[in-house]
């Protein structure tokens, strides 16, 4: 027989899988950086620095203000974590390295077509690893341009140099040893990054991906097979079967929610709270929203993000962050620090057809005041556009 959930409990599962079952602490410590990211899994990185990258938005999200030299600390000094890709461009705990080399043996280089020139230029390419390999960490910018190549690749944002090191760290060559100020990486040999018992582990390619789909349904809580496979960018046709065999072995049970047409798993660690009272703005890269067909059939929310959509063709905004509050993601601000005045603008807020303006405004002001706080913008304007605007100015006033 198989079991069923509604919707509210397969909401506040998911919430309280992705952390949002606990109160932010008072004074958030390394400790807490470290378990909301194995909590998660991984955290998807943006560089985008209209509020500031997306990595660091999730953990504030979950912890609230905090100081971000903590993550960088995990990441840069103490190595509990690396870069690697998994989503996309993502953090994860350093012990996944070797379950993410089918990920590293079937990287397709950046940008698209960059293959011919790796191939045409395969000197320089193996120089640019013995240099790093002779001088240490390198960016971009320490290393020559090859003869005859251009420092930009013709419509594309990535320069040559930079993709030649990108397709390296892609199939796991080098790794990433630091972040300069300007967010540039700087790469390493991956060898001497990567702690031996890591870097030299080989793990059987199902094996492997058993353990990522289990990580995958522990940070769901519940979830289809397509919610669970998106979440390291597997294929429907890889994970199924191992899903099976996690049902088998007993670490996912299948479950049937309200309203959804496919089967759900639900895993094994999972629990559902009374209630979640959460009240977060989300990172438009959050693993709550990033899957577009898990964030309309769990909160009945379409989310796009619009960065690369021109702007007479969007819809909500450039910037836009979702606004949870208690289970259900009741609007959306499009957001951007003017550092320069020392504010947090807010060009366009929306709320969701469902949702109580009286609740959401005072929430949303309050969670935007400490959002300001936490970037060292000293005050919040509000533009009227988006149909909430309105009154979140006013509960802004009064907060």
């Amino acid at each position: 027989m198989i079991d069923s959930l509604s919707l509210s409990e397969a909401r506040r599962i998911a919430l309280a899988a992705q952390g949002f079952d606990l109160p932010r602490p008072g004074r958030v410590t390394i400790a807490d950086v470290r378990r909301v990211i194995h909590r998660l899994g991984l955290i998807q990185i943006d560089p985008v620095n209209v509020l500031v990258p997306a990595h660091y938005q999730v953990l504030f999200s979950r912890l609230g203000p905090y100081d971000r030299s903590l993550l960088n600390t995990l990441i840069y000094r103490k190595r509990e974590f690396i870069e690697q890709w998994a989503h996309e461009a993502s953090i994860v705990p350093v012990e996944s390295w070797p379950l993410l080399q089918y990920r590293r043996d079937t990287h397709r280089v950046r940008p698209w077509g960059f293959e011919t020139f790796l191939a045409d230029n395969a000197d320089y390419v193996e120089s640019v690893v013995n240099l790093v390999r002779v001088q240490g960490a390198l960016t971009a910018e320490d290393l020559p341009l090859p003869e005859g190549a251009s420092h930009k690749i013709a419509g594309s944002w990535y320069g040559t140099v930079r993709a030649v090191l990108e397709a390296h760290f892609g199939r796991g060559v080098l790794a990433v040893a630091d972040r300069r100020p300007n967010f540039a990486r700087a790469y390493d040999l991956a060898e001497r990054l990567i702690p031996a018992e890591h870097h030299g582990r080989r793990v059987e390619l199902a094996d492997a991906q058993r353990r990522l789909l289990a990580t995958s349904a522990r940070a769901h809580g519940v979830g289809t097979v397509k919610d669970l496979a998106d979440y390291y960018r597997m294929s429907v046709r890889e994970a199924a079967p191992r899903i099976a065999e996690l049902v088998e072995s007993g670490g996912l049970r299948q479950v049937r929610v309200e309203g959804w047409r496919m089967n759900a798993y639900l895993h094994g660690e999972a629990r559902v709270p009374k209630r979640v009272d959460a009240v977060s703005l989300l990172s438009p890269f959050d693993p709550v929203v990033w899957y577009r067909p898990r964030a309309r059939s769990l909160f009945d929310f379409d989310y796009r993000i619009e960065i690369y959509v021109p702007e007479p063709q969007r819809r909500w905004g450039y910037y836009v962050l979702p606004f949870l509050l208690g289970e259900r993601l009741v609007g959306r601000v499009d957001l951007k620090a003017d550092r320069q005045n020392s504010t947090l603008l807010v060009p366009n807020a929306y709320i969701e057809p469902h949702a109580d303006p009286e609740k959401v405004a005072p929430a949303l002001a309050s969670e935007l005041a400490e959002w300001a706080r936490w970037l060292n913008l000293e005050s919040i304007s509000v533009t009227r556009r988006g149909g909430f605007a309105g009154q979140l100015k006013k509960a802004i006033k009064l907060n």
